[in-house]
């Protein structure tokens, strides 16, 4: 005899919600959930390795831009304005070390600004203090903190001429570098595109050399910038170009070039990225060398 055996279901679709027993429709609903939670936990381990691994962007990002809409809503005020603004109630007026203290306590702990920062600063100090130039070009003078950081450390009778094209900007860097000290004698800031500016600097602010350039405005215009220099005749044998962050986010044009072109003995000084933990960059420190 062939025993049969019924197997029940009743027990378990009774343990269901009565909304999972009301209908076939209701139990395909139950089913796809179901499906959609086993899938959400396979995929929850790459997820959580995707936010571990790229933790540090993602802090930067909010640092960077959603502290910053936040604070532009709340005060109407840029966030250069706002930087301004604690370093002239909080430093000491004609010290530049203070100046430049001040900036780096508020952009490390209150809105993340991309200046060069205190660990890469110290790179560019070293490199001054080796080359001691009496000329110098910064393109990207943003609020002016390396406008200041450079002017400290030039050597008597030196000239820095420094571009910014954000209007803005400009006004809020003339206001940091005269707080610091620095006269039109040491510091001139000229308001301009850097495109405009290099074809006019022999012929209208009397330049014949430049010792040293220091970048860090828009990195698209890293590459073109350099080869309108190298085209006006105002870098020579020895001449120093330091370019910021040619790591993160990024010149690739630029290095290919500095590469190709033959003309630099160059290499990277890696670091960190300003006022941030963990997302690398690097300066390109070029030495021109002319056409061999």
């Amino acid at each position: 005899m062939t025993t049969t055996t019924h197997h029940n279901h009743s027990g378990f679709l009774l343990s269901l919600p009565n909304i999972y027993r009301q209908s076939p429709i209701s139990w395909c609903v139950f089913s796809s959930t179901m499906v959609s939670g086993a899938i959400a936990l396979a995929f929850l381990p790459l997820v959580l390795t995707f936010i571990i691994r790229y933790r540090y962007y993602f802090v930067l990002f909010y640092r960077a831009v959603l502290v910053r809409m936040w604070y532009d809503c709340k005060t109407g005020l840029s966030r250069e304005e706002r930087a301004f603004q604690y370093v002239l109630t909080h430093a000491i007026p004609g010290d530049p070390e203070s100046i430049l203290e001040t900036f780096d306590l508020w952009c490390s702990k209150v809105e993340f600004i991309s200046n060069i920062g205190p660990k890469k600063g110290k790179i560019m100090d070293r490199m001054l203090s080796d080359h001691c130039p009496l000329t110098v070009l910064e393109l990207g003078s943003h609020c002016g903190y390396s406008t200041v950081r450079i002017a400290r450390a030039l050597p008597l009778g030196a000239r820095l001429y420094s571009v910014e094209m954000d209007a803005r900007n400009a006004a809020i860097a003339e206001k940091i570098i005269r707080l610091a000290g620095f006269d039109d004698d040491t510091v001139e800031l000229i308001v301009s595109p850097s495109d405009e500016v290099i074809p006019k600097l022999r012929a209208d602010y009397g330049l014949e050399r430049l010792d040293f350039v220091f970048m860090d405005h828009w990195k698209k215009c890293y590459r073109p910038d350099l080869q309108a220099l190298e085209g006006s005749g105002l870098l020579g044998k020895g001449s120093v170009v330091l370019a910021d962050n040619v790591l993160f986010p990024g010149a690739p044009n630029f290095l290919r070039h500095v590469r190709k072109s033959g003309l630099y003995e160059w290499k990277i000084h890696r670091a960190t990225l300003e006022y941030s933990k963990g997302i690398r960059d690097g300066m390109a420190e070029l030495v021109y060398q002319g056409i061999k």
